[in-house]
């Protein structure tokens, strides 16, 4: 009986602190899409997701349509859209992102490709390469739940840079979360074994 008694005390701290800890890692998600976004950003990077086949999947989307208003809105910003071809991709994460932003109106010698990334740590680390020297000031596009991890790898790297957070489709929330909680734990555990 008193096995059974310290079972369900240490598995009740146990999920206790699991509820606890993605509680934090949700506030610290929210802290970073409620931020203001600065205007007249030099540049901002756009960050890949999955394309089907030609078709950007909605998540994308979003980023597309976030970052084509801001740019409507700040007609000196360039954008780098980031993202290599992955599998069921039939054009670059890239070529889709520039598409939607012609789509959009903006024009094509506003756009820089960066299209051999695979991951976000490359997203960022091959972008940075084509960011124009004269420029200062960048912003990230991704989806709110994407922005706090995207900007701590960022930093990482060497670039302070704001966020436009782009909506998260509705039905993809619960799942889009879990998983960043996940990635944001990995995030973690690397950083600390790189000290």
């Amino acid at each position: 009986m008193g096995n059974r008694k310290t079972f369900y005390m240490v598995l009740g701290v146990l999920t206790l602190s699991v509820i606890l800890y993605f509680a934090f890692l949700h506030s610290k998600i929210r802290a970073h899409t409620n931020s203001e976004v600065p205007l007249h950003a030099d540049y901002i990077i756009i960050l890949g997701a999955r394309v089907k086949g030609e078709i950007p999947s909605l998540a994308l989307q979003y980023r597309i349509d976030a970052a084509a208003n801001y740019m409507k809105k700040n007609k000196e910003t360039i954008a780098i859209a980031s993202g290599g071809q992955g599998p069921g991709e039939d054009i670059t994460e890239a070529d889709a992102i520039k598409e939607g932003l012609l789509v959009h109106g903006i024009s094509s010698n506003r756009i820089i490709l960066e299209d051999k990334s695979t991951d976000t740590v490359e997203n960022i680390r091959f972008s940075k390469k084509l960011i124009p020297d004269y420029l200062e000031n960048g912003l990230l596009v991704t989806n709110d739940f994407h922005l706090y991890r995207a900007k701590s790898i960022a930093k990482d790297q060497g670039l302070n840079l704001q966020g436009i957070p782009a909506e998260t489709p509705a039905v993809a929330i619960p799942k889009s979360y879990l998983r960043e909680y996940l990635a944001i734990t990995k995030y973690y555990l690397v950083t600390i074994f790189k000290k």
